[in-house]
């Protein structure tokens, strides 16, 4: 198992474990915030399976059926845990803000939370955290955007939790009068997974539209091209991502009378200085005569595909 399967398959055992654990002692210890994060953490599950079976589908190389390989299933990855997080997000805003109308207006008082929601809360807090910090470093040592969205994933269920843990402390140690800090809580957890949900969507919304690679990327491909022996210039510079890969689709123009050996080893050298600076690289490079153009394009006017 490589290390993104192994990242996802601690997350996965970890929230299943968290889940059951939050559940329980949320019934047992009359807690709205803590029944809620456990919810919350089911929903980690489900996001957890999905996410270990995309990310084993995106290893895969490319074949006849998927000539540019299988990134776009870590993609899906991303945009699918930002659309889990965004359901379960406001599935706890709607319940919570029932909660304190039924308190404030109908006048129901919850019960008290029990003090052992407090130890449960900050368990998973430091459960959550080490999970995030884990998840990031393997997400950038492996370039995967899939598992850098799955480890802002781990960071809210921190936050989360900790709203709970401030809202079950304020209903167990302020009065009855201050329950409904409870779910005040529950409102303020479901906030902080709403708007992580959007950011963390927007990406990878943007990479299965095919935006052009960042502005500094671009420039720095292009100087490369123009910095390569034998290349006078270059035009119709377009890039994207496709997972893990850059995709590099670019026309150089060179002397009109060198030989194709030449003009491969020009395309061959590009390739290998792209492949050293960025890892795993797919270049498409036309090879046209140069007649003295000057069509150099600036890298805010390169397009994506």
């Amino acid at each position: 198992m490589d290390k993104n399967r192994r990242c996802t398959a601690i997350g996965l055992v970890s929230d299943a474990a968290l889940a059951a654990l939050k559940l329980a002692v949320g019934v047992l210890g009359k807690s709205a915030a803590m029944i809620a994060d456990g919810v919350h953490s089911i929903g980690d599950c489900a996001t957890d399976i999905v996410m270990f079976a995309m990310v084993a589908m995106g290893a895969r190389g490319e074949n006849k059926k998927y000539r540019y390989g299988h990134g776009k299933f870590e993609t899906i990855a991303a945009f699918f845990i930002s659309a889990m997080m965004l359901i379960v997000g406001v599935e706890l805003l709607v319940g919570g803000v029932r909660d304190v109308w039924q308190a404030l207006v109908v006048g129901i008082v919850p019960e008290a939370p029990e003090s052992i929601t407090l130890w449960v809360a900050l368990a998973a807090i430091a459960v959550k955290e080490l999970l995030y910090r884990y998840t990031t470093h393997v997400g950038k040592s492996t370039d995967n955007q899939a598992l850098r969205a799955y480890a802002w994933h781990h960071r809210t269920d921190a936050l989360s939790t900790l709203a709970t843990l401030v809202g079950v402390s304020g209903a167990i140690y302020l009065g009855e009068q201050w329950r409904v800090l409870d779910s005040v809580a529950a409102i303020v957890v479901s906030v902080m997974i709403i708007v992580p949900a959007v950011r963390i969507a927007k990406p990878s919304v943007e990479e299965l539209l095919e935006k052009a690679l960042p502005d500094d990327e671009v420039a720095h491909i292009a100087a490369i091209i123009d910095d390569t022996p034998g290349v006078r210039t270059h035009h119709n510079l377009r890039t994207r991502r496709n997972g893990q890969v850059r995709v590099v689709d670019v026309h150089i123009k060179v002397d009109g009378d060198i030989t194709v050996n030449a003009a491969a080893a020009i395309t061959g050298a590009i390739e290998s200085k792209l492949i050293a600076d960025y890892g795993k690289v797919i270049t498409y490079i036309s090879v046209e005569p140069y007649r003295g153009q000057e069509c150099c394009e600036r890298p805010d006017t390169t397009i994506g595909l």
